[in-house]
């Protein structure tokens, strides 16, 4: 069996959790599969992104990349008209099944099966959230994408719902593989390495933790609204800790640091290397996480795995990852989240047990199982054509 992997629209630094899975799916699938032919189809630069250490993997790079002037006229053709430039190559490219991972076929007829990983529905639920140009893009090539795939692959059953619910999709073709964390997510107990990430960010008050890009349904505002409560209310003398990219929401947050007050309590770091993720794990008191709607939730299982407890909202896919190792709250009341929150602060043994939890419920998540089964819908999804 070959399979294409469609990478065209990969933007490494740009893509959040969906970047983080394309990424580990090709390293696991390499490591784990010996049998089967691949292709990763991206556009240039991007193939220098991948280590190719498989025999059996490699890669078609495409011009029309980002940086270069074939690459601004396939975007404008593609705002403008719709139209993508290189689906007629990928539409074209001899493979038995291609699998689409960031939620969109395109093009939408290849001519052979398709496997889409299907994230989330955000704009059904708050289409507030989004300019109209993007919101009618997704209403129209999300619902389309999800009909004509052979087979779905969603990381949380509440996705899988959605999808049901909202699209009318036949839930036999819809398969949930929750997705893993890599073997640096764990406690660390190298004080050289923990004194060194502490001393350049100047980390020496206690912290809450939060890595989230700036978009509004990560929540960052009531986030802040519950910080007040916590310092006000329960002298709270730490601090809050925000890594992620600066996106729409950025300046306003901004600002609304500013408004509460609270420039001495936030400390917006921006962007940290994946590599130094974990040390931030293993430093904070607690990892916060008040996101309005997630497909996932990676940051919630790496928490865990590096033995961070975790305060998260009780809304979509987190219950599912959190399970009983957490503590949840209602997202939409800044109350709730500083009474949680203060709740955990205030007792070290129930830290000491979220901790426990967290780090043998993380013990159900893999890389190595999540490859594995995706391989098994590749094989579900050409056997669904007579092809072999």
């Amino acid at each position: 069996m070959h399979v294409a992997l469609n990478g065209i629209d990969f933007s490494p630094g740009r893509m959040g959790g969906i970047e983080t899975y394309f990424r580990n799916l090709v390293h696991f699938l390499q490591a784990g599969d010996r049998v089967n032919r691949y292709t990763i189809l991206c556009t240039l630069p991007h193939g220098r992104e991948f280590a190719i250490r498989n025999p059996a993997f490699s890669i078609r790079e495409y011009g029309a990349g980002s940086r270069s002037v074939s690459g601004a006229l396939r975007a404008g053709i593609r705002l403008l008209g719709g139209m993508d430039l290189l689906s007629p190559s990928v539409r074209k490219f001899p493979a038995d099944v291609i699998h689409h991972p960031f939620s969109v076929i395109r093009p939408v007829r290849a001519g052979k099966p398709a496997v889409l990983t299907f994230w989330d529905m955000q704009h059904v639920y708050y289409p507030e959230f989004f300019p109209a140009r993007e919101l009618r893009r997704r209403n129209r090539e999300y619902r389309r994408s999800a009909g004509v795939a052979a087979r779905i692959i969603v990381s949380a059953e509440f996705t899988r719902r959605c999808l049901v619910e909202q699209y009318g999709i036949n839930e036999d073709k819809v398969d949930v593989i929750p997705i893993g964390y890599g073997p640096e997510f764990r406690p660390i107990d190298d004080p050289e390495v923990l004194s060194a990430i502490r001393r350049r960010f100047g980390l020496e008050r206690p912290f809450l933790f939060y890595p989230a890009a700036t978009w509004p349904h990560k929540n960052h505002r009531r986030l802040l609204a519950a910080l007040r409560i916590l310092r006000e209310r329960n002298r709270w003398d730490g601090e809050l800790v925000l890594t992620g990219v600066a996106k729409e929401f950025h300046a306003d947050l901004l600002e609304e640091i500013g408004r509460a007050g609270l420039r001495d309590t936030v400390r917006p770091v921006g962007y940290v290397p994946r590599e130094e993720l974990p040390v931030f794990y293993n430093l904070a008191r607690l990892l916060v996480f008040p996101s309005l709607f997630e497909g996932f939730g990676i940051p919630v299982l790496e928490a865990m795995a590096c033995g961070c407890p975790v305060a998260c909202s009780r809304a979509t896919t987190l219950p599912e990852v959190v399970g009983d190792a957490g503590i949840l709250f209602d997202p939409e009341s800044p109350e709730d989240i500083a009474e949680k929150v203060g709740q955990v602060l205030r007792d070290e043994k129930l830290m000491e047990e979220m901790k426990r939890r967290g780090l043998e419920r993380a013990k159900g998540y893999s890389w190595e199982r999540a490859a594995s089964e995706t391989v098994r819908i590749y094989e579900k999804a050409v056997a669904g054509t007579g092809r072999h």
